[in-house]
């Protein structure tokens, strides 16, 4: 599944910063985690830490499918407003999924701490209504959430304009944010893993899965099997052909970044990550080196060569966006790329078993525009899974809210 288009950053940047071996024996592990992208790390990274003999596998090399495209803006802004989402499924649990997701920045953050390098920063969010319809509906989003003490700040049109020179009729300000380079943190957490005892093989396809009532076993197209105990599918958005049931969309999604600006010409975005609530919506954040990343303009095309086309124009049409939102800020955009990208009707996503395969095959479906956040709280529910805990957001997140 060809996954990105252009160039994105991350891979121009970093280069392959490790590779691994190819699986070519017959191997036993207490878990399999099939997907060597920034989910199957973090999750990979959670299960050795906690005593488990864990084997990583990737089809391509690592973090080389939608991880080196990802523009990895964390946010616990879920891209269904909270106030939709206590309609779905009451208040209670859409508090508890965005509570999770701040949770998980600040989680991210202690991660990044212990790894280094990886440009994490936290940062701070600032989310305006597009149009002066949209206004109502955000600042009832922002009385929700301050209602359930989470840190935020409305800004009428009068105090946006003053303090980032967007002309719009509100916001809503967030202090909880974060950036990070996801190809850097995949990378380090995998080299980490496989420091510490665990196994990780790239370039190795997983051909089929056959779970029983004791173990899982897979196989390569070459023979090589894989006995274990439990599997994970962290494999992106590649793991929906192993499920009979549809329960996510693809879709393609444009970025591009620029040279880098300095600080003070940024202004506001040097610390503030910016994004609308039309959709699909703009949205923006810089690097560690002052780089403005903007990406948006989102589309149904699931065919890599029409996304491949489209990369060059959409990269103008989202600099045309920029320069109307900030006429005064000079940027040139360096590298352009496309990538393809999931979403879930609720913008949740899907963490655990499906009844096609039973307890031993676990699934981490981290879709929308929170996939690393929902990757960190992932992690822990499918460990609280594997040894047979309970898990606050386990029925939330897991299949069977769909029937």
């Amino acid at each position: 599944m060809d996954l990105k288009s252009g160039y994105p950053f991350w891979a121009v940047k970093n280069g392959l910063m490790c590779t691994f071996p190819q699986l070519k024996a017959d191997i036993s592990c207490d878990v399999v985690v099939v997907g060597g992208g920034i989910s199957g790390a973090l999750i990979a990274d959670e299960l050795g830490n906690s005593g488990f003999d864990v084997v990583v596998v990737e089809q391509r090399d690592i973090a080389w499918g939608s991880s080196a495209a990802s523009t990895a803006l964390l946010q616990y802004e879920i891209d269904t407003h909270m106030v939709d989402l206590a309609e779905m499924y009451g208040e209670f649990h859409a508090v508890l999924a965005y509570k999770a997701c701040a949770d998980a920045i600040t989680d991210l953050r202690d991660l990044a701490n212990e790894l280094g390098d990886v440009d994490f920063d936290m940062q701070e969010s600032l989310y305006y209504a597009s149009k002066r319809g949209e206004k109502a509906a955000l600042r009832e989003e922002y009385e929700l959430r301050v209602k359930h003490d989470f840190d935020a700040q409305w800004l009428d049109s009068g105090s946006l304009k003053e303090c980032s020179g967007i002309k719009a009729p509100g916001a809503i300000l967030t202090k909880l944010a974060a950036r990070v380079d996801p190809y850097r943190m995949a990378s380090r957490l995998l080299l980490r893993l496989a420091e510490r005892g665990g196994m990780v093989f790239d370039r190795t396809v997983i051909d089929t899965i056959e779970p029983y009532d004791e173990s899982v076993t897979l196989r390569t197209p070459e023979g090589f099997q894989i006995l274990a105990q439990h599997v994970v599918m962290a494999a992106g958005y590649a793991s929906q052909k192993w499920l009979k049931q549809s329960v996510a969309k693809n879709r393609s999604s444009y970025a591009f970044i620029t040279d880098p600006i300095a600080k003070s010409d940024l202004g506001l975005l040097a610390s503030t990550m910016v994004w609308e609530s039309a959709r699909p919506y703009l949205y923006m954040r810089t690097t560690g080196d002052g780089r403005l990343l903007v990406g948006g303009d989102d589309d149904d095309i699931d065919i890599p060569a029409r996304r491949d086309k489209r990369v060059e124009g959409k990269a103008k049409g989202l600099h045309k966006k920029v320069k109307k939102l900030f006429p005064d800020l000079s940027m040139r955009p360096a590298f352009s790329w496309g990538g393809t990208f999931a979403e879930t009707e609720d913008g949740l996503p899907f963490f655990g078993e499906h009844p096609q395969y039973g307890p031993r095959v676990q699934f981490a479906m981290a879709y929308g525009g929170n996939g690393i956040s929902y990757s960190m709280i992932g992690a822990g529910l499918l460990r609280a899974n594997i040894e047979g805990r309970q898990h606050p957001l386990a029925a939330l997140f897991g299949f069977s809210r769909i029937g």
